[in-house]
């Protein structure tokens, strides 16, 4: 009876320790069984100890209670072995949940750039992409340097990729100052012309107004400075440009 119960005991515990490094393979595994697989093997690990335990304290034979014993140390250690293998499995587990979550963070930070953001544009909210503000952005940076020519390409260019930017007016206004700034009244003047044919609601209208206006009195054409300024004084008579243009033509008259 004694043999037929060790001999079974050997063929559970050999069943276990084949049974249980191929359920510790966290490759082959989904976070889901890993966890089962740990919770299984603990429970089993702990019920083979319980088993050894009370079979040893109920052996009155020496030699048996030795041979148990025997097979209780090899027992620990397979046990020993199989909760490295929970250890590793569960650090699997933690490593790739953290890839995940840095995944996902990632994911969210490259899609933040693709959509677009609220801006603050002449009091105005509008929603404008990344591209677009960093390319007006770094346009408007050129022209605060003072390399007026530089600046006009790039600003020129960026009107022309994007035509119906929330900054699309301010662009266009900025490249008829950078026109103006080289000495350029033509190319200032037409520049202008399209913020007040295009954005006639845009607070640069006004000012583009008044920036043709002075264009004309440098190129001495005073009739169309004065008719710029009449017309920004009837277009937009609420405008800090309108009362300025006021005071410009009673020293015209």
């Amino acid at each position: 009876m004694m043999k037929l119960s060790q001999t079974r005991l050997a063929a559970a515990c050999l069943a276990l320790a084949a049974w249980l490094p191929l359920q510790a393979n966290a490759g082959l595994l989904s976070d889901d069984e890993a966890r089962k697989a740990i919770i299984e093997l603990r429970a089993k690990v702990d019920a083979i100890d319980r088993d050894l335990k009370a079979r040893i304290d109920t052996k009155s034979d020496k030699t048996a209670a030795l041979d148990m014993l025997n097979q209780h140390e090899q027992t620990m250690t397979e046990i020993a072995r199989l909760r490295g293998q929970i250890e590793e499995l569960a650090n699997h587990i933690a490593q790739t949940e953290k890839r995940q979550k840095d995944f996902y963070a990632d994911l969210d930070a490259r899609l933040k750039k693709l959509e677009p953001q609220q801006q603050t544009i002449d009091g105005r909210q509008a929603e404008v992409m990344p591209s677009e503000k960093k390319t007006y952005d770094a346009a408007m940076d050129v022209f605060k340097s003072g390399d007026y020519k530089a600046a006009a390409s790039a600003l020129q260019d960026f009107v022309r990729r994007f035509p119906t930017s929330a900054y699309a007016a301010n662009a266009q206004y900025w490249l008829g100052n950078a026109h103006y700034a080289q000495g350029d009244f033509k190319n200032a003047i037409a520049a202008q012309e399209v913020v007040v044919a295009n954005y006639r609601d845009s607070a640069k209208a006004p000012d583009a107004l008044f920036n043709i206006a002075s264009s004309y009195r440098d190129l001495n054409d005073k009739k169309a400075q004065k008719k710029a300024l009449q017309q920004l004084i009837k277009e937009y008579p609420d405008s800090s440009s309108a009362q300025a243009a006021k005071d410009i033509l009673a020293k015209l008259k």
